[in-house]
């Protein structure tokens, strides 16, 4: 059993493999509904992730603000899926929260977008929303992500890649979108 300390200083065990959404909903399935990631001993994270152990807990909702950043980082990812797949070879900068929201780098090539297609990748990314497709988190080696943007052949993943430390890479995948991303979601 591992020890999980909640804000208001009370403990509760639960079985090694819990994971933040687990102790939310033991608490309410309303809060449950409402969390977006969780701060475990500080760092925020996937609220699907297993807990480390015996850990500190908070559960973010869009009332917090690293909630908030969650929330806009998955909507990015969702942004970047739709423009995957209105625009296939499109290939992907970064797409990180900012203070009230989100963008995504992107290179179209030779094709642009224009006021007349965003409600086209609005349309888009409420239909893929509607799919409610899991984040999934997979770390990976250098060498194996540098042989999937390779072969994706997006060089804007590959510099960044190049920046990054072998064991500390991650990927996530949801839908039919996988991105280099450090998290949470």
């Amino acid at each position: 059993m591992i020890k999980v300390t909640l804000p208001d200083g009370s403990v509760r065990e639960f079985a090694q493999g819990a994971t933040a959404m687990d102790v939310a909903k033991s608490i309410s399935d309303g809060l449950a509904r409402n969390v977006l990631s969780a701060k475990v001993n500080g760092e925020v994270r996937d609220a699907s992730r297993p807990l480390p152990g015996d850990c500190t807990l908070s559960l973010l909702t869009w009332n917090d603000a690293e909630g908030k950043s969650t929330f806009w980082h998955s909507s990015a990812h969702l942004l970047a899926e739709a423009i995957e797949a209105l625009y296939p070879g499109t290939k992907f900068g970064i797409g990180p929260p900012i203070e009230n929201g989100f963008y995504y780098d992107i290179d179209l090539g030779e094709k642009t977008i224009g006021d007349g297609d965003f409600a086209a990748i609005e349309a888009k990314m409420k239909e893929l929303a509607s799919k409610k497709s899991a984040f999934e988190r997979k770390a990976l080696s250098k060498a194996d992500a540098v042989a999937y943007f390779t072969e994706k052949g997006d060089e804007y993943k590959l510099e960044l890649i190049d920046g990054l430390n072998d064991g500390e890479i991650t990927f996530y995948t949801q839908g039919n979108f996988t991105d280099l991303c450090r998290g949470p979601h």
